[in-house]
């Protein structure tokens, strides 16, 4: 019996080193394997390298600074009154009781000319725009919008419908005096979905609307397809429409639509509200924070002081760190994975790629990692104290790359942090409506601001910018330029940020030929008072 169990022994012994081995190699024998799995989970990629500080020296004396007593007051003030009010109609009075107002309407017409469908891709925000282009188009046009359909994600694979995000009763009845929308369309054209266009070509579609197309273009291209077959499909759609030259009551119908039509469900607004509580009124260590509810309020903190808080738009996703082809710390295997998902998913033609990492980030095209936001708003005066809440969908490195956000803000939060999975099931997994959420909490911030440019820092600093509301935006070609210096000591980055950021606070700006109208609200949809 001994011999015998000493001859399975040495079998098992010497499986488990050969195991071991392999476990041991096997990256190294296949790293063909990590890199085409890291497509798929850029987190758990990173974890096998996690990146180092980048900017170490500024890091530490970062760690070092002193938390402030009280609030430092010029970071935390309001924005004083820039004299500017929403220009759609109401009391100029009260900047901030648009959302009382009665906004204008323009005479709905008494034919419609026919239907008009069209289909949204990109991301959240690009579809808000998209939707109140098609409002602004159907009011050209004279026509009946069909509720606009929304493409499937193909980054984020959400196929979440506008009846999924956004209030659909409450954006046809604030409309209603404007232009014609129906939810869905009558028996007649049922044909008209977008299965039915992908299989052929169809006179029905319009398929090479230009970008930026002109109102001519839509009444010379489009109206004749509607007058000869009661509907017209336009697809895509996103970024259809010009900004300019467009007569006054189109581009004041855009801002109605983006600031007042557009609520999202009400599951949405209240967990957006639950979150805003919890950052204004967090648990002291003697009291847990409560997630049973989407209320947010207890007895407890009803006299307890609301505390200010920063919403950072971490935009570090791995389309975004593929696309500006820079350099993120993460060695070798992570710039050959970024390129080979490049080559993949655009081919040759990101620009980017042509250009050394030194060039693009003295150009300011590289977007800030999370140490660098983070080094941004404790250069700025934000101490350790300062609640952040971080609005981002999948963050390329995970909690690896986070890290060192979160050492320089340790009262960082996010949705998974302050609300329970309960609360969070009817978003999970649904990008848009994780954004939509995010979105929500942006806009009820006391500052807020995006690591790098993108649809949800134009979107947010144009809604923010119409409420007079402080936002913060990087001044990226200085801190590209900045975070290139190795030998800049804390005392120079500190005063070279806030030198280079004094203008950058919310302060408004005016509308620009070619600039879109949804960054930038004024003169178009705002009036000086």
């Amino acid at each position: 019996m001994e011999k015998m169990m000493r001859f399975q022994y040495k079998p098992v012994r010497r499986q488990e080193a050969i195991v071991g081995l392999f476990v041991l190699l096997f990256p190294v024998l296949l790293p063909c394997f990590f890199a085409s799995f890291s497509h798929a989970s850029p987190s758990t990629f990173l974890e096998w390298n996690v990146p180092k500080p980048r900017h170490l020296r500024l890091l530490t004396s970062a760690l070092q600074r002193e938390s402030s007593n009280g609030e430092p007051t010029d970071l935390w003030a309001p924005l004083a009154d820039q004299g500017w009010r929403p220009c759609l109609g109401g009391s100029v009075n009260a900047p901030r009781e648009w959302q009382t107002m009665r906004f204008l309407s323009f005479a709905l017409p008494q034919k419609s000319e026919g239907y008009l469908q069209v289909f949204l891709d990109g991301g959240l925000n690009q579809q808000r725009m998209g939707i109140c282009d098609a409002v602004a188009v159907a009011k050209i046009l004279n026509a009946t919008l069909v509720i606009p359909y929304l493409e499937v994600n193909p980054v984020w694979q959400d196929s979440s419908s506008f009846m999924d995000i956004f209030d659909v009763d409450h954006f046809i009845n604030v409309m209603k005096d404007d232009i014609s929308i129906v939810k869905e369309l009558p028996d007649d054209f049922s044909w008209s979905t977008r299965e039915y266009y992908a299989t052929a070509i169809r006179p029905t579609r319009i398929k090479r609307a230009p970008v930026h197309a002109s109102a001519n273009w839509y009444l010379e291209n489009v109206l004749p397809v509607l007058q000869s077959n009661g509907i017209a499909a336009i697809s895509p759609f996103s970024h259809r429409l010009s900004f300019d030259n467009l007569p006054s009551e189109i581009q004041k119908l855009r801002c109605k639509v983006n600031f007042k039509a557009l609520v999202f469900v009400p599951h949405i607004r209240a967990l957006g509200d639950a979150l805003v509580h919890r950052l204004r009124y967090p648990p002291t260590e003697s009291q847990p924070l409560i997630t049973d509810d989407l209320t947010g309020t207890t007895d407890r903190n009803v006299k307890q002081m609301p505390q200010k808080f920063v919403v950072v738009h971490l935009r570090f996703d791995k389309d975004m760190a593929a696309h500006s082809a820079c350099d993120f710390g993460g060695g070798k295997a992570e710039k050959l994975a970024l390129a080979k998902y490049r080559q993949r998913i655009w081919g040759g033609r990101v620009l980017n790629s042509q250009f050394t990492d030194e060039e693009l980030r003295s150009q300011g095209r590289c977007p800030l990692t999370p140490e660098e936001i983070g080094l941004l708003l404790a250069a700025l005066g934000f101490d350790n104290s300062t609640r952040l809440y971080l609005a981002s969908h999948k963050v390329y490195g995970g909690e690896a790359r986070i890290s060192t956000l979160r050492e320089l803000f340790p009262k960082m939060e996010n949705k998974k942090s302050l609300a329970s999975s309960e609360e969070r099931v009817l978003i999970k997994g649904k990008a848009s409506l994780l954004a939509a959420v995010d979105y929500y909490v942006g806009m009820h911030s006391d500052i807020f601001v995006s690591a790098s440019p993108g649809n949800m820092h134009n979107a947010l600093v144009g809604h923010r910018t119409f409420e007079n509301m402080k936002t913060i935006r990087p001044n990226m070609p200085l801190l590209g330029q900045l975070f290139l210096n190795k030998n800049i000591t804390w005392s120079e980055f500190r005063q070279a940020v806030v030198e280079g950021h004094q203008n950058r606070q919310g302060q408004l700006r005016l509308r620009k030929p070619k600039q879109s109208i949804y960054t930038y609200p004024a003169p178009d949809c705002m009036c000086q008072a």
